[in-house]
């Protein structure tokens, strides 16, 4: 080989060598300069969290979480909902920051569309989601408000909680525990996160006058606030044309009231609570 081309390529390498060597060492002393140091507490909340990485407590996965709960003052220690009350504590202690009262909740869906015989204004036929679907004219359902019932909560619960059963989501609150991705993903607001120990629960979403939905449902809530008046505990308001519960409130009056305001309820939309039956034996018997 020609001694001329050997010295070449020796001569490249050495500069590439050279090249390497200084943009490894600027690497390194930026890095060095740019450091940020870990925090040893946040490692320690990430080992007590559940690691389910749902993402339920509004940050993106556990390590979100971890180093906001440790760095912000304003973010509270019973945010990792599979992880419910032990976590809660465990991550209270180790910040310093106070607990405060931890209640389990599960996802609850306010919508009795199928009792209520709400027909269907079209057939739709596209993306097989619910979002997707309420593009067109709003669903396909007479009722704006009622559950579409394509199952997109179910195909993004993250402990498969919920199954679509007879068109509509049927939550497992055996299996749920509380992480709100089915209430925010659902398209019509039919989902609400309840205390597992809820007394009382609205089985309708709607924001429509009473005349309107008697037209669309025979079940639906028609506004006439006859529960409102009826509750001693003051617990029932509308707030933005949607009839809520103050479930605290409700609790905190203890069972004296009977549950008084489930029978004032002329629709029957109102009732008493009962948590639903395991979503394997309701889907064996669904068939």
């Amino acid at each position: 080989m020609d001694p001329a081309l050997i010295k070449l390529a020796l001569g490249g390498l050495a500069l590439l060598g050279c090249i390497g060597l200084f943009f490894g060492i600027g690497l390194a002393l930026a890095a060095h300069k740019f450091a940020v140091e870990a925090n040893p507490k946040v490692e320690e909340v990430l080992e007590v969290l559940a690691g389910a990485q749902c993402g339920g407590c509004g940050y993106a996965g556990c390590e979100g979480y971890a180093e906001a709960v440790v760095n912000d003052p304003d973010v509270p220690p019973n945010l990792c909902f599979p992880g419910k009350a032990a976590v809660a504590e465990a991550v209270a202690e180790m910040t310093g920051k106070k607990l405060g009262s931890v209640e389990n909740m599960v996802a609850f869906l306010r919508c009795a569309r199928v009792e209520g015989k709400v027909s269907e204004k079209y057939r739709y036929i596209g993306h097989g989601s619910c979002s997707g679907a309420n593009l067109a004219f709003g669903g396909p359902q007479s009722c704006l408000f009622a559950c579409i019932g394509l199952g997109e909560c179910a195909k993004n619960c993250p402990f498969s909680a919920i199954a679509m059963v007879g068109g509509l989501p049927h939550i497992d609150t055996g299996l749920c525990v509380g992480c709100g991705v089915c209430v925010k993903i659902c398209t019509k607001s039919s989902l609400e996160l309840i205390p597992a120990k809820a007394r009382v629960v609205v089985h309708c979403s709607t924001r429509g006058s009473g005349k309107m939905v008697k037209e669309v449902c025979d079940a639906g809530c028609i506004s006439c606030r006859m529960c409102i008046k009826a509750c001693p505990a003051g617990a029932i308001a509308v707030d933005n044309d949607v009839l809520v519960i103050d479930h605290g409130k409700c609790a905190g009056y203890g069972p004296g009231c009977g549950e008084v305001c489930a029978e004032k309820c002329p629709r029957k939309i109102l009732r008493r609570y009962a948590s639903p039956p395991a979503t394997e034996s309701l889907v064996k018997a669904a068939g």
